[in-house]
């Protein structure tokens, strides 16, 4: 048996030549950013594609948070989830904002609509949900609570390009979407990400925001920071767009390969998937305890196999950076759950040799 090293993920990659056919044209144009047309183009297919009236790329997707924050002049308390990579509340911070922690839904992980209105307070100014491994939130339950405070809503959508709610991108839900298009991501641009609004104002002004503040005639009128994407990122975005579906597709039919051969076993619990269609971009397996789990990611350490225990620890629990406060489910959960490889170019024979391992332990 192969002992090939196999790692929790891999960018999905158009071939090499489509690719460098369209850097040949910014070799040519001498222009590789501001605004340049790669960069227009990038933004009007993937509108297209994914039914979208505007998106405004951006370096990457923790510039894209603080850009939403920036945009809609947030100053105050955002309720969070503690179940997050540290860019969600890093992106709050740096913006002069203060991180309240929400805690998850057990079974979707996602943020618990049912306990954000204990946590609104006179100094509260928005919501930031995570739609956590692409897995839609229950957009509907927070719109609601958001109208009925009078809140923001800015999701923390890093994770759910392709993830859809009624038929619609997850990422035309909320006052911003905030995406990533890193290297990771189901669609990636190396570095990238993106701001999505349904606002024309909005839309404008985060256009601004990522080049200084400047306006089309170069006056300075918001604050602003530098965003932009360049032209060779979203060369290789327009690249990969092109196989966007067949990665999606492969993503899913990988998800429940894993999926059936796994609930063999009753002591594997799974994300519950109930509030929309995810992207299957990750595949995340909880444990009964963490000692299975540690059990588990050495076993198939030593056959070479690297998995990844997303999101681990919960974010609460980051001393230096947040003041603590007990989150009891984020912090069960991330003690026990492992994100398995998952990529468009693993193969079942390598997703056998995963599955083998795991249930081949016999705990």
């Amino acid at each position: 048996m192969s002992n090939k090293p196999i790692y929790v993920t891999q960018p999905s990659l158009a071939p090499l030549d489509e690719y460098v056919e369209l850097l040949k044209g910014v070799w040519e144009r001498g222009i590789l950013t501001h605004n340049g047309p790669l960069v227009q183009r990038l933004e009007k297919e993937l509108c297209s594609k994914l039914d979208l009236k505007q998106f405004v790329t951006v370096t990457n997707g923790t510039i894209a948070i603080q850009m939403a924050i920036k945009a809609l002049e947030l100053k105050g308390e955002i309720i969070t989830t503690p179940f997050s990579w540290i860019a969600t509340i890093s992106a709050i911070k740096w913006e002069g904002c203060t991180p309240v922690f929400c805690d998850i839904e057990r079974d979707t992980l996602n943020i618990d609509p049912a306990n954000i209105e204990a946590l609104i307070t006179d100094k509260t100014v928005a919501v930031m949900p995570v739609h956590v491994f692409g897995n839609p939130c229950n957009v509907e339950a927070i719109s609601a609570i958001a109208k009925k405070h009078k809140l923001k809503v800015i999701y923390d959508a890093a994770h759910a390009i392709g993830s859809t709610y009624n038929d619609q991108s997850l990422l035309a839900f909320g006052d911003i979407s905030a995406t990533s298009l890193h290297g990771t991501k189901l669609l990636n641009t190396a570095e990238g990400g993106g701001c999505i609004t349904y606002d024309p104002e909005l839309y404008e002004k985060l256009k601004r925001i990522r080049f200084f503040g400047h306006d089309d005639q170069k006056d300075i009128v918001d604050n602003g920071f530098n965003g932009k994407m360049t032209e060779v990122h979203a060369a290789l975005g327009i690249a990969n767009l092109k196989y966007f579906d067949e990665v999606l597709n492969d993503r899913k039919e990988k998800y429940f390969y894993y999926k059936e051969k796994l609930s063999e076993r009753e002591n594997f619990a799974f994300q519950s998937l109930k509030y929309g269609e995810t992207n299957y971009s990750y595949f995340p397996i909880i444990f009964e305890t963490e000692t299975h789990l540690i059990k588990v990611e050495k076993a198939l350490k030593r056959e070479n196999i690297t998995p990844r225990r997303y999101f681990y620890p919960s974010l609460n629990t980051y001393k230096e950076v947040v003041d603590y406060v007990f989150m009891p489910v984020s912090e069960d959960i991330s003690q026990r759950i492992l994100c398995l490889p998952l990529y468009f170019k693993l193969t079942y024979q390598d997703m056998d040799r995963i599955i083998n391992v795991i249930l081949n332990l016999g705990y």
